[in-house]
């Protein structure tokens, strides 16, 4: 039988590694989506050395022939995609409101959401081409408006646009994804604990995080991994349901 197979962008480093490196581990085909070829390669080579294959797959998701270009490969080596973890992101420079411009925000946004919206297009039929095809998109907690509205979340203090904004954009994507699209399962996850006010160390916010990266890609994970008759159209954490 088939391997199941996943595609994961921004998979060089950080949660996307770590995301390959579970996945790989229960024996699935792991596609390394990786901006940085030379780094991509660099992932796949140490995943090698602990006994989990990967295939590179350069993959830039803010340009649409990099994104072409990576369906094709992908098509050399399956006729389907089981999973596509929409994991690259862009954290901005935490400008304050009164003085983020547009160009401030557009780097961020074209990773963070058009990025997502390039990649999942793209791949919508080999998705479909699926059993149970299922697509996670990586969030934030600090996309959810009842978290960067409670005064105790660390975010609620953290005055910028771009990055909070994308990531409650992503979360609306993965909504009308979830509604327009039922026969696959699109979920999005943050990594981390919001209840206990946790997240994960990583490149992006200079591994000031609590959890580490491995721990982060749990819920990743677990929204790969669900059943046909798992959840769509859900925001969760390492703990379960978070508000949106």
């Amino acid at each position: 039988m088939e391997q199941t197979s996943v595609l994961i962008t921004g998979a060089n480093k950080g949660l996307g590694y770590e995301a390959a490196r579970q996945l790989g581990e229960l024996g699935w085909t792991v596609f390394l989506g990786s901006r940085d070829a030379e780094r991509g390669q660099a992932a796949v080579d140490k995943l090698a050395a602990a006994g989990v294959e990967a295939i590179l797959i350069p993959l830039d998701v803010t340009s649409d022939d990099s994104v072409a270009q990576a369906v094709r490969l992908v098509r050399e080596h399956t006729d389907r995609l089981d999973v596509l973890v929409n994991n690259a992101g862009a954290p901005g420079h935490v400008v304050n409101p009164a003085e983020a411009t547009v160009e401030e925000l557009h780097p961020v946004f074209d990773t963070n959401v058009y990025g997502p919206v390039r990649v999942t297009q793209a791949f919508l039929p080999l998705l479909q081409e699926a059993e149970n095809p299922r697509v996670v998109m990586v969030s934030s907690a600090a996309g959810s408006f009842a978290v960067v509205t409670d005064p105790t979340q660390a975010v609620a203090q953290m005055h910028e646009l771009a990055y909070t904004s994308s990531k409650a954009a992503l979360n609306m994507l993965t909504l009308r994804y979830a509604q327009a699209l039922p026969g696959i399962k699109f979920n999005a996850i943050t990594p981390g604990e919001v209840a206990n006010r946790k997240f994960a160390a990583t490149d992006m916010n200079n591994h000031m995080g609590q959890l580490t990266a491995a721990e982060g890609a749990e819920p990743i994970v677990r929204l790969a991994t669900i059943p046909a008759d798992g959840p769509t159209g859900t925001f969760t954490d390492r703990l379960g349901s978070i508000a949106w």
